[in-house]
């Protein structure tokens, strides 16, 4: 390694340093700030508090590692152009590329260092970080409810809920599990979770009670009520949460994910077998939604149904299965995007470098106030990007691949343009 590039590897590490701690000090403050009332009146020990705190550093450092490349690399290029070190190592025969490179393998090494963190300790950190806050909970029993994510945690049955607040929640529903004869679908407009000593109630209010039989296609029972209870003890809930089953997609490793896909990809194949089953269309197979919403479609708008099926609840089955169906793709794309997400931030790391040094050159005056202006702009606009991708992949509006990777490609072109724009001054 020649000694300019010593000289430039040096000049990144501590701004790079002292970057990381700003940004994790301000990010670790503002979650302590709002994680403060969970401990109040809680009784906890300081080490457990502690533990708490260390172990939710994890995601704090996954997302200020790459925003302290971005401005670690501005701010010292711009420091080097502010005081001519730059015009000097041009005026010596160093080419752009060479004065960038090892800024280049430096971001490529946090990179690859931060793809380790993200699918190994990040996971880890992250369940057991719930898990420790499922205990600190327990201390005044609440359940910790997801939007848009299967829960679990019902003995015997699995729930998802469209939108929740507090301990209220909307558009619920819920599927009976682990029942060989019937197949029994909740509904509800909204609903609440009520927890007193050991007891932990769930009440729905204004939905319907679905039951078809899993063997004869023929019984089927709707009841609707204005308010519907389910009592459970928290001994069991609690039992099934220490499952390591119920991780979410950001608590599981890359290969935790596709397990999970593959799982998915079996209960929808499942649930177009037993569509198939039913035998409703001799000619065709259902294979798809399209398929499968064309046969509603069909079903609903065929007066002459109701001489060959019990209509309704036929209907109804194909629409349990089609939100299953729903539900399950929803799941595959919020792995997808996971997965993805651990490797576009890999890759954003060399490329806030590719956007950040050429930045740096550019700037002639002003130093540290254009440099973290600059950088906080890069980054707000790539979080946004990165925000966005990531909705829109969850509802199936993109692929996870587009939707994580379109925040890098805004930095690859941007990069690209100031480079021109840089090597052109």
């Amino acid at each position: 390694m020649t000694t300019i590039n010593k000289y430039l590897l040096r000049e990144s590490l501590i701004p790079f340093i002292l970057s990381l701690l700003t940004i994790t000090l301000v990010l670790f403050l503002q979650f302590l700030i709002r994680s403060f009332d969970r401990f109040l009146g809680k009784g906890l020990d300081f080490s457990i508090i502690v533990e708490y705190l260390f172990l939710n550093l994890s995601w704090i450092i996954a997302l200020s590692v790459p925003m302290s490349l971005l401005l670690s690399s501005v701010m010292t290029y711009g420091r080097m152009s502010e005081q001519n070190e730059i015009t000097a190592l041009k005026s010596a025969g160093i080419d752009f590329w060479s004065l960038i490179r090892p800024s280049l393998y430096f971001g490529t090494l946090v990179g690859l260092l931060l793809c380790l963190f993200n699918n190994f300790l990040l996971p880890e950190m992250n369940f057991k970080a719930r898990l420790l806050a499922k205990d600190i909970y327990q201390k005044k029993p609440e359940l910790i409810i997801e939007p848009g994510y299967f829960f679990d945690m019902i003995p015997g049955y699995t729930m998802i809920a469209s939108n929740i607040e507090d301990n209220s929640f909307s558009e619920v529903k819920i599927f009976s599990k682990n029942n060989n004869e019937y197949q029994t679908t909740i509904y509800a407009n909204t609903g609440n979770l009520i927890s007193k000593d050991n007891l932990i109630t769930i009440n729905l209010f204004n939905g319907e009670m679905h039951e078809i039989g899993l063997k004869d296609f023929n019984y089927y029972r709707r009841i609707k009520f204005k308010e519907h209870q389910m009592v459970m003890t928290l001994d069991n809930l609690m039992l099934d949460r220490n499952n390591t089953g119920t991780r979410s997609d950001r608590e599981m490793t890359v290969s935790m994910m596709k397990n999970q896909i593959e799982n998915y990809h079996f209960l929808i194949n499942q649930s177009f077998e037993r569509i198939n089953q039913l035998k409703i269309d001799s000619k065709n197979s259902i294979v798809d939604k399209n398929s499968l919403n064309r046969l509603i479609e069909s079903l609903e708008s065929n007066s002459k149904t109701n001489e060959l099926i019990n209509e309704n609840s036929i209907i109804l089955q194909l629409k349990n299965e089609k939100s299953l169906i729903n539900n399950y793709e929803k799941n595959v794309n919020q792995f997808g995007v996971e997965i993805h997400k651990k490797f576009s931030l890999a890759v954003a790391c060399l490329l806030f470098v590719l956007v950040g040094s050429p930045l740096g050159i550019m700037i002639k005056k002003g130093g540290i106030s254009i440099a973290a202006g600059l950088s906080i702009a890069f980054f707000l606009v790539y979080y946004i990007l990165l925000i966005w991708g990531e909705q829109m992949a969850d509802r199936g509006l993109m692929s996870p691949a587009l939707g994580m990777w379109t925040p890098n490609i805004f930095l690859a072109i941007s990069g690209w343009i100031i480079i021109n724009k840089s090597q052109s001054n």
